[in-house]
């Protein structure tokens, strides 16, 4: 059906970091966008990260003070960056990627929570090495004015902003205020600053694909693994079934000599038709995130909950399309029945609960308190398979260490339309097959990797709607046009049916670290 795509990445460690410099910084200044990813050490308390979810009178301004004590007391252990570079003398939508996944240690105290260490060893992250090769940062505002100078991961932020570029995350609300108190400066104590500052910081935009996936795709879960292979799915089909485009091509650098020993090849196995009898799990298949872990005994293979979702997805078409075709024939005999009888006396006509449950659909339709119930059960708001944030289901255990660190991105999503009934047509797999399948991929760099796929497969899904509705196309004379005007600034906001929109509001002003930041990274502002 399609073809597996291996994925380059190249590992950044304190003892290369300064060779990989210039390919960094070139990269990103001639990227046409760049999707970020984090790894944390923890989250904090997630209830409080909640806290507006169910309530009219308490504001996002809550939930943003959750957020900047976990960014002050936690830390970033591992940063992906994908550099996607448009290729104008390809076909349509083609990008050369380079993926980037440095690993860090901040040089501060910090907490760290077990269960996030848990997570991340189950999925192969490599903690020796973080605590021997992390490239070391201090959080906050600039330690005595050096920061910005020489090569460390406070200055690659830096030549992040100079150039300019769109940001791409997903679910990214807490990965921009973990980036911004460990690389930029002391988060402001206000929402509406910390707002003001980043519309200026970011000027050509920033992008949530978790909110694409939610309010433009629809598609059927937004966790960031499901996401990215569904869009991948959907692009191929099209390419083999010579569908009118734009479709995504994805090429990659070719690295040899000693560059080469510093590439993880990560292969992302494409997603094939299914016979047999597996049982998927619930959880999983929902939220992206499974308590259980390796220990489930269902299939967390994201693969086939995508088959799953669309053999369900068929099914229910082919049964709406039955229940017309039935009515349309009582219909028929019911007209000759009444016919010349008095309007009052015909038969009211019965309404379909399938059709009237569709009417609306996706999450712009759902009301808070059905997205709270849709998390209940994972006790939690989300930052995906990789990216969520899971509320523990025991005590919250956190612990204060020099020079160590963990990350939460312990997946807990929701879904568009919530849970599902699932068929059980798929294959049998081995223990083995299953736990390959679940730590296989999990990383900051693949993550970073997947977040701007699903970016640029939206854009070129969006030009080609363009084209099907006769929409009037003109050069454009600025990249910028060709994004995603509708998601231009819109940050995912769990359990809220509105994005946070990304703003400088007339009534606000940026923060004083932050006007001197811009300084020196631009020079005197007029």
């Amino acid at each position: 059906m399609t073809s597996s795509l291996v994925v380059p990445v190249i590992d950044v460690q304190n003892d290369n970091f300064k060779e990989l410099w210039p390919a960094m910084v070139v990269a990103i200044k001639t990227s046409s966008f760049v999707a970020l990813d984090t790894e944390l050490s923890g989250l904090g308390n997630r209830k409080a990260l909640l806290a507006d979810c169910c309530s009219a009178f308490r504001s996002i301004e809550d939930r943003y003070k959750a957020i900047c004590h976990a960014a002050r007391s936690r830390s970033i252990i591992s940063l992906g960056i994908a550099c996607y570079k448009k290729l104008d003398q390809k076909v349509a939508e083609t990008y050369l990627v380079q993926v980037y996944n440095l690993t860090l240690l901040c040089s501060e105290e910090y907490i760290i929570e077990p269960q996030s260490v848990q997570f991340l060893v189950q999925h192969g992250f490599d903690f020796n090495k973080q605590y021997s090769h992390g490239i070391p940062y201090c959080k906050g505002n600039n330690k005595g004015g050096s920061d910005d100078r020489g090569v460390n991961i406070r200055a690659m932020f830096t030549e992040l902003l100079r150039a300019k570029k769109p940001l791409v995350l997903h679910n990214g609300l807490i990965d921009i205020a973990f980036l911004y108190q460990s690389f930029y400066a002391h988060l402001p104590d206000r929402l509406a600053t910390f707002m003001a500052d980043l519309s200026e910081m970011f000027p050509a935009g920033i992008y949530d694909t978790k909110y694409v996936t939610e309010f433009e795709l629809r598609l059927a879960a937004s966790y960031l693994e499901y996401a990215y292979k569904k869009c991948k799915l959907n692009n191929s089909r099209s390419i083999m079934s010579e569908a009118a485009g734009p479709h995504v091509h994805i090429e990659f650098c070719q690295y040899a000599g000693n560059m080469s020993t510093y590439v993880d090849y990560i292969e992302c196995p494409a997603v094939t038709t299914f016979d047999g009898q597996t049982e998927v799990c619930q959880r999983f298949s929902a939220f992206g995130w499974c308590p259980n872990g390796t220990q489930c005994p269902l299939s967390h293979d994201t693969n086939l909950i995508i088959l799953l979702d669309e053999k369900n997805n068929n099914d229910k078409k082919k049964k709406r399309k039955r229940q017309k075709e039935k009515k349309k024939s009582a219909g028929e005999a019911t007209e000759d029945l009444f016919d010349g009888a008095p309007q009052n006396k015909m038969p009211r006509a019965e309404v379909d609960p399938v059709e009237t449950s569709g009417a609306q659909q996706g999450p712009a339709a759902e009301s808070c308190s059905d997205r709270m119930s849709q998390l209940e059960g994972d006790e939690d708001i989300q930052k995906d398979e990789g990216e969520s944030m899971k509320t523990d289901t025991v005590d919250e255990a956190t612990t204060a260490v020099d020079n160590d660190g963990t990350n939460t991105n312990n997946g807990v999503e929701s879904r568009a339309g919530g849970e599902k009934e699932r068929s059980s047509d798929l294959p049998a797999e081995t223990d083995i097959q299953k736990k390959k399948d679940e730590a296989g991929t999990h990383r900051a760099g693949f993550d970073a990797f997947m977040t701007g796929y699903i970016f640029a497969y939206s854009c070129a899904l969006r030009k080609k709607e363009e084209v099907e509705q006769a929409v009037e196309q003109t050069e454009h004379t600025e990249e910028e046009e060709s994004w995603l005007p509708v998601c231009l600034n819109k940050v995912y906001l769990s359990g809220k049916a509105a994005p946070l929109n990304v703003v400088k509001s007339t009534f606000s002003k940026s923060s004083k670290a932050h006007l001197q930041k811009m300084e020196t990274i631009w020079g005197p502002q007029k």
